[in-house]
């Protein structure tokens, strides 16, 4: 499917500027002139193409995130599930995880997009003293 150089453009854009979760939605909101439809079509390609990840949470709400394209074959993504940031981790450690799941439980990870969920540090503190 062939999207307009422009809407394309102007979409990655909005999606490159999130720091945190966004919805549908919140990009359609950034937007003028391009409709809800193009950008569930561009938002689905680049799940597709491994360009941004996308949850689905208990509640069924589906939320996306822009991950930041990297040479180091390396790498992985840290996502806090209170403030929703998504940290970019360079880190060959996750070599011996990779091999790990590949040879005991015949699974190839999808190295691009690995996503570890947990707490960062931030609001494992504000946790604490609450």
């Amino acid at each position: 499917m062939s999207y307009s150089t422009k809407q394309k453009e102007l979409i990655l854009d909005v999606i490159k500027s999130k720091k945190k979760e966004f919805t549908i939605k919140d990009i359609f909101n950034e937007l003028d002139g391009v409709g809800l439809t193009t950008v569930y079509r561009l938002v689905d390609k680049l799940v597709e193409d491994g360009l941004i990840n996308k949850n689905i949470s208990k509640d069924n709400i589906t939320t996306y995130e822009y991950l930041e394209k990297c040479d180091h074959e390396n790498h992985f993504y840290l996502k806090c599930d209170i403030c929703k940031k998504l940290e970019h981790v360079d880190c060959d450690c996750i070599d011996e995880l990779y091999n790990h799941i590949n040879k005991n439980h015949k699974f190839k990870l999808n190295k691009e997009n690995i996503v570890i969920n947990g707490t960062c540090s931030k609001c494992e503190k504000r946790e604490r003293l609450c």
